[in-house]
């Protein structure tokens, strides 16, 4: 086991994406240097970053350069080659590890750990052939979704097949004649996430179950607390807390959970800082990206009770129509809010360019307050 890295030393993240950018202010804050790593030469973490690489994920030469100049490395979103993260590791201690990389970043993994792990998930079957699909289909029973086993976020790489007249060849395309995961439908009350942090020495830390509004399959809206008692709360916490043990998490993991009656299946999980815990920035003791720091750098972990509640929408490049800004002035007003923007450079409908965080007295007013401000950005 590594000795703690104190602030001074440096962090290197693979990847250069908002998350990235996110967990690199919250280093530097705390006094360490970041170098990112990331094919894009401009992507939004490197204006944070002390030094940027631009490479490809297969290039070792300049994997070991960025390596052997860093003290700890993570990651910040999943779809990294697993040998990138074992080559590196090989230089240089890197969390999460390969094979927790490996797990979540392919649903048929992801869904078998889930399994064999004794957490409750949607029923499911693996599929590698339309015949095979055609099979498993009636065995599941309608509505179903089928998805990709790899590279698949905010409603990418799936399709839901309603009942017995959806097209199966047009649904198997999606897949590109490769691997896919066809889960049963689950009629949820809502969706919730909860975060857990977890050191190399086994502490660990859980952020109380954030609730998940989407719109388009991509996340809209995430209150914190979410609505549900006290009970499946804590019930969510255990399970994700489980999840972290069983797959020896070093990091952060956020855990996508279905809550049906009382009832709670796993969906999917996040080896890193996610969406929906972005209000933790603004409204927790702790946030969810100085806590991934703190976990990977072997650091004792932070507090992660709620200052109040919260809820934070994401601010989606629709809201950027013919080119021009949003008038940034209608969120300002609001004393209450907090403008994140990721610095992405050209907007694009369905892409995330930031967020807007508001804090109340209660989650309904937080809730109200931030579809406000969102619906003023969009008039």
């Amino acid at each position: 086991m590594a000795k703690p890295l104190l602030p001074g030393g440096t962090i290197g993240i693979l990847g250069g994406g908002q998350l990235g950018r996110m967990s690199a202010i919250a280093a530097r804050r705390m006094g360490y240097k970041v170098k990112t790593y990331d094919p894009s030469a401009s992507s939004c973490a490197a204006a944070i970053a002390d030094e940027h690489f631009s490479a490809p994920w297969n290039d070792n030469v300049a994997l070991k350069k960025f390596a052997e100049g860093c003290d700890r490395v993570t990651l910040e979103f999943e779809n990294i080659p697993p040998s990138t993260v074992e080559w590196v590791n090989g230089i240089v201690p890197c969390h999460p590890s390969a094979q927790v990389l490996a797990i979540c970043q392919n649903r048929r993994r992801e869904k078998e750990f889930l399994k064999a792990s004794g957490i409750p998930c949607a029923p499911f079957a693996v599929v590698s052939s339309f015949d095979e699909f055609t099979k498993a289909v009636p065995t599941l029973g309608y509505p179903c979704v089928l998805k990709t086993a790899d590279f698949g976020y905010d409603g990418k790489g799936q399709v839901k097949l309603p009942d017995a007249k959806a097209d199966l060849d047009a649904a198997w395309a999606v897949t590109g004649g490769g691997k896919g995961v066809v889960e049963a439908w689950i009629p949820f009350q809502c969706e919730i996430s909860v975060l857990v942090a977890r050191t190399e020495s086994g502490e660990v830390a859980v952020y109380e179950p954030a609730e998940n509004i989407h719109k388009n399959h991509i996340l809209h809206l995430s209150l914190s607390p979410a609505r549900i008692s006290s009970a499946t709360a804590q019930e969510a916490c255990q399970l994700a807390l489980k999840i972290a043990e069983k797959i020896n998490l070093v990091g952060l993991l956020a855990v996508e959970m279905f809550v049906q009656e009382g009832r709670i299946l796993v969906n999917e999980l996040a080896p890193r800082p996610h969406n929906s815990g972005h209000q933790t920035f603004d409204a927790n003791q702790t946030s969810q990206f100085e806590q991934h720091i703190r976990a990977v750098c072997g650091l004792p972990l932070g507090g992660t009770k709620p200052l109040q509640p919260s809820a934070m929408v994401n601010l989606l490049g629709d809201l950027w129509r013919h080119g021009a800004e949003p008038d940034w002035t209608k969120v300002l007003q609001d004393p209450a809010a907090k403008l994140h923007l990721y610095d992405k450079g050209q907007a694009a409908p369905g892409r995330k360019m930031g967020h807007i965080t508001v804090t109340a007295a209660t989650v309904e007013e937080a809730k109200q307050r931030a579809e406000a401000l969102h619906a003023a950005l969009s008039a």
